[in-house]
C-alpha cells in the first residue's frame, strides 16, 4: 500500500494529492480505474494534466508488475490466465457451465425473469467465495450492492449451515450497501476501491445492476441519458474487477419482446451497452421446479445449457435434490408387500414427471 500512495508519483504534490483524495481517489490504482476523462471531470483538471497523471500511474503499476506491459506474447497471457482465481458455485452443473466457477477479473451477468434463481445464486456465491482455496473458494469477503432490497441474511445463514460453515462468520464477511437511486448506486461503486483493498474483497455483487436506471429513466426521450450513465457504471464495474483481481457478478432484469413470434421472447434490459461490457452472459429460466442456465455469450465457453435446482444450500444439483426425496421416502416403514409396491409405483411416477420436466426444458 505504501508503494501505491499518490505522492509517490512524480509531479504529484500535496495540493494535487489533496484534490484527488477529496474526489475519492486515494491511491494509484484508483487513477487507473477512473481514467483521465473522469479524473478531469471530478477534479476540474484540464484533460492533458489528467491524462499525464494517469499515464504516470500506469507506468508505475507496470514497473511494479501489477498490470501487464503494452506488448506481451500470447504465451505470457495464457500463463497469467492460469493464475486467475475461480469461485465454485457449489454445484457440478454450474461449475461445468462456467468451466470451474465464477472467474475473477471479469464481469459475469446473470439475467432472467422473476423467480428464476438470480438472487439465490448471488447469495450462494457470497458463501462459497469464503471457502478456502483448496475447497474451491478464494478465502475472501464480499461487497454486496443491493438495489432492490432483496438481500436476506437469513438466507446466508441457511446456506452457510448447509456447507458446514459458521453463520456468524459468514455474515461478518459480507459488506452490504443499499442503493436508493442510480446516482447513489454509482457513487457506492466509485468509493468501493479502498474498502475492497482493506477487506480483501474477492466478490463484488450488484443485484440488480439495471433496475434503478430502468425505473428512473422512463420513455424514449431519456433513453440516451440512461444508456450513457449505465455505460459508465458497468465499465467502472469491469475496471474494478480487473484492477483489484476480484470477481464481479451482476444480475439483470428482462423484458418481453412483442415482435418475437417464434422462440423465447425474453430479452435482457440494457441493450448493447450491457451486452458488450459483460465478459460472460448467462440466462436463467424456470422449468417446473427446476431451473435452466444457458451460457449466452462468452469469449471461450461453449454455448450450452445445464439444469440446476434451488434448495437449502442455495443453488444445488438436481441430482442432490432427487437424492433428498429418495432419502425421505426411504424412512417410511414398510408394512406389507402391497404397500411396498405402492411406494415403488409412486417413486416411478415422480421419476416420469421429472423426466417430462427435463424433456420440456430441453425444448
Amino acid at each position: 500500500m505504501e508503494d501505491l500512495r499518490l505522492d509517490n508519483l512524480s509531479g504529484v504534490g500535496p495540493v494535487t494529492t489533496k484534490k484527488l483524495s477529496d474526489a475519492g481517489i486515494h491511491n494509484i490504482m484508483d487513477l487507473i480505474v477512473r481514467g483521465p476523462v473522469e479524473l478531469s471531470e471530478i477534479t476540474g483538471m484540464d484533460k492533458d494534466t489528467a491524462g499525464n497523471i494517469v499515464e504516470k500511474a500506469r507506468l508505475a503499476l507496470v514497473e511494479g508488475g501489477m498490470i501487464s506491459k503494452d506488448f506481451v506474447s500470447a504465451a505470457e497471457i495464457y500463463k497469467r490466465r492460469q493464475e486467475i482465481g475461480k469461485i465454485t458455485t457449489g454445484t457440478e452443473c454450474l461449475d461445468l457451465l462456467l468451466d470451474g466457477g465464477l472467474e475473477t477479473q471479469a464481469l459475469t451477468e446473470v439475467y432472467g425473469e422473476f423467480g428464476s434463481g438470480k438472487t439465490q445464486f448471488c447469495h450462494t456465491m457470497c458463501v462459497t467465495v469464503q471457502k478456502p482455496k483448496e475447497e474451491g473458494g478464494l478465502d475472501g469477503t464480499v461487497l454486496y450492492i443491493d438495489t432492490e432490497n432483496t438481500f436476506r441474511p437469513e438466507r446466508i445463514v441457511s446456506i452457510a449451515k448447509a456447507y458446514g460453515m459458521e453463520p456468524e462468520k459468514a455474515l461478518d464477511n459480507i459488506i452490504v450497501a443499499r442503493a436508493y437511486n442510480s446516482a447513489h448506486q454509482t457513487l457506492i461503486l466509485e468509493e468501493a476501491s479502498q474498502m475492497i483493498q482493506e477487506n480483501n474483497v474477492k466478490l463484488l455483487v450488484v443485484d440488480s445492476a439495471v433496475g434503478l436506471f430502468r425505473s428512473e429513466y422512463l420513455g424514449r426521450g431519456t433513453l440516451s441519458v440512461r444508456q450513457q450513465r449505465l455505460n459508465k457504471f458497468v465499465h467502472l464495474l469491469v475496471r474494478i474487477a480487473e484492477t483489484y483481481n476480484c470477481a464481479a457478478l451482476a444480475t439483470n432484469q428482462v423484458m418481453a419482446s412483442p415482435d418475437v413470434f417464434f422462440g423465447d421472447p425474453t430479452r435482457p434490459i440494457g441493450g448493447n451497452v450491457v451486452a458488450h461490457t459483460s465478459t460472460y452472459r448467462i440466462y436463467f429460466k424456470k422449468s417446473g421446479k427446476k431451473r435452466i442456465a444457458r451460457m449466452v455469450d462468452s469469449p471461450h465457453h461453449p454455448e450450452q445449457e445445464v439444469i440446476f435446482a434451488l434448495g437449502d444450500a442455495g443453488v444445488i444439483d438436481p441430482e442432490s435434490d432427487t437424492k433428498k426425496k429418495v432419502t425421505k421416502s426411504s424412512k417410511i416403514p414398510k408394512l406389507e408387500t402391497g404397500d411396498t409396491e405402492n411406494e415403488i409405483s409412486t417413486s416411478d411416477s415422480d421419476t416420469v414427471i421429472d423426466k417430462k420436466i427435463e424433456d420440456n426444458s430441453d425444448t
